[in-house]
């Protein structure tokens, strides 16, 4: 029985078998949630056995049994519990899924209307009319505010409690504690995503790079619980999934991008099995290292989609890390390296491809120029990449692996995608130098969603954050003071263990570095910038960033 969404974290469907759970892991889910008491049906799968191969594939799992016509308090409770503690896509079952589908509807009074709670049912198979009355009873009172019928307003909503979100926020109230600001995000964990390259690499644990939302949020800031539907920039309001309308003055959308694995036919089934990984998932990156440990002979490709791309280094930084052990371990020999990349240099900023060139050859990597991943048949351990030469014709290549790590394509999240802050491609349309949008001037936009050219890094995420929170503050206080981005992105390029190419670089591919070229110089590998990757960074990240404290990363004031 296929999975019916009901919301977009949470599906249900009626019985799972045991043999399910790998398929379910493969479709992206990362808890499941049985509601079938135990010994309802012959041959029904034990809670204790769903339990221990949950455990075993990875997958959160918990068990609120409802017994038929005897739903309690304490199940409505314990579900609603598990929907708040557990990030990412949720599965819950039953017999047929009605049961499931009713609890959620339970949870839901007082958070979404009877309308969408019943339209919400009904588009999956559901009918949950039943709880219209307590939904309605139940319902949130709007209130007027300045004159608006909204739930709330706030001075400053920030779209976002990624790593642009938190510190933007942290930076605004380092510089007036006394700004109502409001953070608009579903999740509730926030991860250190420049870590996951070193966990695919064996240095680091995954749990280093993970900690809980709540103990990171600005405490003078409102953390929303909720994700975006819809913006009204005219009325300077957005709306919630859950029907609920947000008023600002001032708004930042720091939503971060999206992985589009399902845009490459094939993978989306086959990763985190059949020897295909990446490291830009939380889950996947341990496998990688799996991985590597592992082979002892075959091919090991990678793979680098078409631009932009968060960290667009990362793809060739699984590459050095891996050749890095297998030449440590003595099999480098009798593994081939292939490195596929859709575009035409192994970095775009030349002042770098010397001293990556070095590793290249040190590995023997195999560099194929201009190949686009496009479909992966795991259990055959086959890839196929379109191939466009420099005329523009377009070929197909079939490439046997034993090992693929695949960096996706991404794109702005679709919500922003559909929105009037968004431009032609996609991405919310700002100045680049200012980070002010270019048609609503009380809005700004940075991070990985943002339409400026310089590179998806959390680097340039840290630089911006101070200007953006400059910037608004001057505007508020209607002072002519103005701070300007310069496009710095940072890529700590993780060559081998030890060693680090530390790219600085901002608009035009210009040279940035933080420090004096005597103390580090980010053209060549360094142990100094190895430090700085594997033991600074991550502390400047949680102790710094996130908390307003602006290291090598103050914002110049001039005025208009």
């Amino acid at each position: 029985m296929e999975a019916k969404s009901l919301t977009e974290n949470l599906s249900v469907r009626g019985q799972i078998k045991l043999a399910d759970l790998k398929d379910i892991k493969a479709a992206g889910f990362t808890t499941v949630i049985n509601n079938r008491p135990d010994g309802e049906a012959p041959r029904q799968p034990r809670s204790e056995t769903l339990a221990k191969r949950s455990k075993e594939l990875g997958l959160t799992y918990h068990y609120i049994p409802v017994f038929p016509g005897n739903m309690s308090a304490a199940n409505i409770s314990d579900f609603d519990k598990a929907l708040l503690q557990n990030g990412g896509k949720i599965l819950a079952f039953c017999r047929t899924g009605t049961r499931s589908s009713n609890l959620w509807a339970k949870t839901q009074v007082g958070k979404r209307s009877a309308d969408d709670v019943i339209t919400r049912g009904k588009a999956a198979g559901y009918d949950l009319s039943a709880h219209h009355a307590a939904l309605n009873l139940n319902q949130p009172k709007t209130k007027i505010v300045n004159g608006e019928n909204m739930l709330e307003k706030h001075q400053i909503v920030i779209i976002g409690g990624g790593s642009a979100g938190i510190a933007t926020a942290a930076s605004l109230l380092k510089r007036k504690p006394s700004l109502d600001i409001a953070i608009i995000e579903p999740k509730d964990e926030h991860f250190y995503q420049p870590g996951w390259t070193m966990v695919g690499g064996g240095i680091f644990s995954h749990k280093k790079t993970r900690r809980s939302m709540k103990d990171l949020m600005p405490k003078a800031a409102k953390w929303i619980k909720a994700a975006v539907s819809t913006f009204d920039p005219d009325n300077n309001t957005v709306t919630l999934s859950d029907g609920r309308t947000i008023g600002y003055e001032m708004l930042v959308t720091a939503p971060g991008l999206q992985l589009d694995f399902d845009k490459i036919e094939g993978l989306t089934e086959t990763l985190g099995q059949n020897g295909v990984t990446s490291n830009y998932r939380y889950d996947l990156a341990p496998y990688t290292w799996k991985l590597v440990q592992g082979l002892k002979s075959g091919t090991a490709i990678f793979t680098q989609p078409v631009m932009p791309i968060k960290c667009a280094g990362a793809p060739q930084k699984a590459m050095y890390l891996s050749g890095d052990h297998w030449l440590r371990a003595g099999t480098l020999d009798n593994i081939n390296i292939k490195f596929c990349n859709t575009g035409g240099a192994i970095f775009g900023v030349k002042a770098f491809v010397p001293a990556l060139m070095e590793y290249v050859k040190r590995y023997n990597a195999e560099l194929n120029f201009g190949e686009q991943l496009v479909k992966v048949d795991g259990p055959k351990k086959t890839a196929w990449f379109e191939k466009t030469d420099a005329d523009g014709n377009k070929s197909q290549v079939e490439r046997k692996f034993d090992m693929l790590h695949v960096c996706p394509p991404q794109s702005a999240p679709d919500f922003i995608k559909a929105s009037p802050l968004a431009n032609e491609a996609g991405w919310v349309d700002v100045d680049q130098h200012t980070l002010q949008h270019n048609k609503y001037p009380n809005v700004y936009g940075l991070g990985d969603a943002g339409s400026t050219p310089n590179a998806k890094t959390m680097a340039a995420a840290r630089k911006q954050a101070p200007i953006v929170a400059s910037n608004i503050l001057a505007q508020l206080e209607g002072s002519n003071a103005i701070a300007n981005y310069d496009g710095y992105g940072a890529c700590p390029l993780t060559v081998e263990k030890g060693k680090v190419v530390l790219a600085e670089f901002g608009y035009g591919g210009k040279l940035l570095p933080s420090l004096p070229t005597w103390v580090l110089n980010g053209t060549k590998a360094t142990r100094a910038a190895w430090f700085m990757k594997d033991s600074l960074l991550p502390n400047v990240y949680w102790n710094q960033m996130l908390k307003g404290k602006e290291f090598l990363a103050k914002p110049e004031i001039t005025l208009k």
